[in-house]
């Protein structure tokens, strides 16, 4: 769990240059994953048990850096669903939020118990709960309760980005609309 984990790590500048997002679940973390165009042995996610990882914990100040994008896309491609730890660097966070990874950020010793239970491979299971905003690891023996801003979680739970969650009050703003026009017709 190493601290301030770059975006330039989790993706590298070299996976920048498409127009699309294809390919980048490749990118993440490739100078890590792989070491002479084959798959690092020593690289956590290239080991028994943790190549299909979904969550991960991670370090301090997680996706700080260069405000890329990319990063997200790159997890997210890789299969990663959410991201555990203590603190994530602003944008990368606010990033990970518009494009539907979730972040969860909790106290140090919980993030140290729970990547102490993951180390071991055959309790490494973490099964996250937004609805119920919990976390369960070490075979489900262990509960963690844990926050999220309501308006992001309703946006997590209803698959709505802000476009879609803007227009949940298309008649409001049409009714706004319409009366503010006809309040100050000098401005239409």
């Amino acid at each position: 769990m190493s601290p301030n984990i770059d975006t330039d790590v989790i993706m590298p500048k070299m996976f920048l240059k498409g127009v699309d997002r294809s390919g980048l679940g490749e990118g993440a973390f490739n100078l890590l994953r792989f070491s002479a165009g084959k798959p690092n042995p020593e690289f956590i996610l290239n080991q028994d048990g943790y190549r299909n990882a979904c969550f991960l914990v991670v370090g301090p100040n997680f996706g700080c850096g260069s405000s890329r994008e990319h990063a997200v896309w790159g997890l997210q491609q890789l299969g990663i669903r959410a991201l555990i730890g203590t603190s994530f660097a602003g944008i990368f966070n606010d990033n990970c939020g518009n494009n539907g990874l979730l972040t969860i950020s909790l106290e140090p010793d919980l993030v140290a118990e729970i990547a102490n239970a993951v180390a071991h491979r055959e309790r490494n299971d973490v099964f996250v709960d937004l609805a119920a905003q919990t976390i369960r690891f070490d075979r489900g023996r262990r509960p963690i309760k844990f926050d999220i801003e309501p308006t992001r979680k309703e946006a997590f739970l209803t698959g709505r980005d802000f476009v879609a969650s803007t227009l949940v009050l298309a008649d409001d703003i049409r009714a706004f609309e319409a009366r503010h026009a006809a309040e100050n017709p000098w401005i239409f």
